[in-house]
């Protein structure tokens, strides 16, 4: 496994920021960490890369501990953080440099340095001071010192967080490249971005694991399928009280409404009872997917 977390909590005084969380991921995964701000993604990242200690439980990435042998955790991860702390008077290729003589990669320097050049993209701008870059140019360089020394876990704290349209585009497709070859964890609240970039995902709220599946089954968490039906008439939100199984109906727009079962629960049946006891037509009925941003507000709003 190139990840295990085994019940692992974490205090800033009285208050959790992970508590008791537990997760495996294997080799070649790309792993999306969700969850609102403050509910313990950069915390579980900072353990992963001995930034700082759990309070309790244990972590490993590659078989090395990460309290007993944060050394060689280090030489196995890359990091990338959500603040990306670069020496902005410094060029791209003196700043890689300087890494590559942190990691003491020695003679493969060069070649190392190259090769990270051409993978991010960052030949056109290499002779500029990292100050004079963009926003998404900076990034490249974070992902491109956090890659310098070949690492097997890649870990990224919000890698697109304020960047265009374009360069949003980019990133991905540059985290999707580095996914082919080495597991990727990837820090975001960003819903779109999850779909876009993850195999799989992980939401985590108020320091708790809510979720952990495939990015394609939160679309479909424990088969609470939406109804989409129009009436031929007008409804009042009281008149559906009556009908068996139904947890709540949302008005879209005029004679439209958007009704959610009960878990597990195939409501139609009752609902052409009630349509025609009440002598209302239906005159359209569709099961819609939950959204992946109608599952993230599920499993965080509490």
């Amino acid at each position: 496994m190139s990840v295990i977390v085994q019940n692992i909590t974490k205090k800033y005084g009285t208050q959790k920021a992970l508590d008791n969380v537990s997760l495996i991921i294997n080799p070649g995964e790309i792993v999306g960490l969700l969850g609102p701000n403050g509910a313990g993604k950069s915390t579980l990242m900072k353990i992963l890369t001995c930034f700082i200690p759990p309070n309790e439980g244990s972590a490993s990435v590659m078989g090395h501990d990460v309290q007993e042998f944060p050394i060689e955790v280090r030489r196995v991860v890359g990091y990338l953080p959500e603040s990306n702390p670069l020496y902005t008077d410094m060029y791209i290729r003196e700043y890689l440099n300087f890494i590559a003589g942190i990691h003491q990669l020695g003679k493969k320097t060069k070649q190392r340095i190259d090769e990270m050049i051409a993978l991010t993209g960052l030949q056109l701008e290499i002779h500029k001071k990292i100050g004079m870059l963009s926003k998404g140019y900076r990034q490249r360089v974070g992902i491109a010192q956090a890659l310098l020394h070949d690492p097997k876990v890649l870990i990224l704290d919000e890698p697109t967080a304020g960047l265009d349209p374009n360069q949003l585009i980019d990133i991905r497709q540059l985290i999707r490249e580095i996914g082919k070859e080495k597991t990727v964890i990837l820090s975001t609240h960003i819903m779109q971005e999850v779909e876009a970039v993850c195999d799989r995902v992980i939401i985590i709220n108020k320091g708790l694991i809510v979720a952990d599946d495939k990015t394609a089954n939160l679309t479909s968490i424990k088969g609470e399928d939406l109804i989409e039906v129009e009436f031929d008439k007008a409804i009042l939100a009281h008149q559906f009280k009556s009908i068996p199984h139904l947890k709540n109906a949302t008005k879209i727009d005029g004679n439209n409404w958007l009704l959610e079962p009960a878990t597990n629960k195939d409501i139609r049946a009752d609902l052409n009872r009630w349509a025609a006891s009440n002598n209302i037509s239906i005159l359209s009925m569709k099961k819609k997917s939950i959204s992946m941003e109608e599952s993230f507000y599920r499993l965080t709003r509490k």
